[in-house]
């Protein structure tokens, strides 16, 4: 965002600190940015919807259920692991669930805790889905970068991503939502 027009005054009684407005530059690359996020999202999800009738986020909850052991997770670790909010997480295996796609079965030794199962099913669906999906991913992100491309796009998502989640208790991040 640039520097609106109407800034207040110099001197005033208790003069706000000015923002750090982005560069030219930087506006740019924020918002080619997030035109691609926006874009690459909405393809994926029409990509999923159309082959397997599921949006992109459920996709990757039946991917991170299929790669654990026993192909179950806590709900709390599925939630952290799809960084989704817990009231998204709850929802979505509501619907995987009465597609079949997923069961919950209650956790031994936590009466509160679920653990979200991939049934076979789930699997199935998934396993003819992945063609297409790694398909319509490789064609609108790796296909169109250089090796070196992609190394720095890693790099650079993984700083993002491990900035917005701090260690720290208290920390504000969706899976604790």
């Amino acid at each position: 965002m640039k520097a609106p027009a109407s800034a207040p005054t110099p001197g005033s009684a208790q003069e706000p600190q000015e923002p750090r407005w982005l560069t030219d530059e930087e506006q740019h690359v924020w918002r080619s940015f997030m035109e691609g996020v926006t874009l690459l999202d909405d393809h994926l999800d029409r990509q999923l919807q159309r082959d397997a009738g599921m949006p992109h986020v459920y996709y990757g909850l039946l991917v991170k259920l299929a790669e654990a052991p026993r192909r179950r997770l806590r709900m709390t670790e599925l939630a952290m692991l799809a960084k989704i909010t817990r009231s998204r997480l709850s929802h979505a295996i509501a619907r995987l669930e009465k597609n079949g796609w997923v069961r919950r079965e209650d956790c031994p030794d936590d009466k509160r805790g679920q653990f979200a199962v991939l049934t076979d099913e789930g699997y199935e669906v998934l396993r003819q889905t992945a063609p297409g999906h790694v398909e319509a991913v490789r064609q609108a992100v790796f296909d169109r970068l250089t090796p070196q491309q992609q190394k720095s796009l890693g790099e650079i998502m993984r700083i993002v991503a491990e900035g917005l989640q701090p260690a720290e208790a208290g920390a504000d991040l969706p899976w604790l939502r």
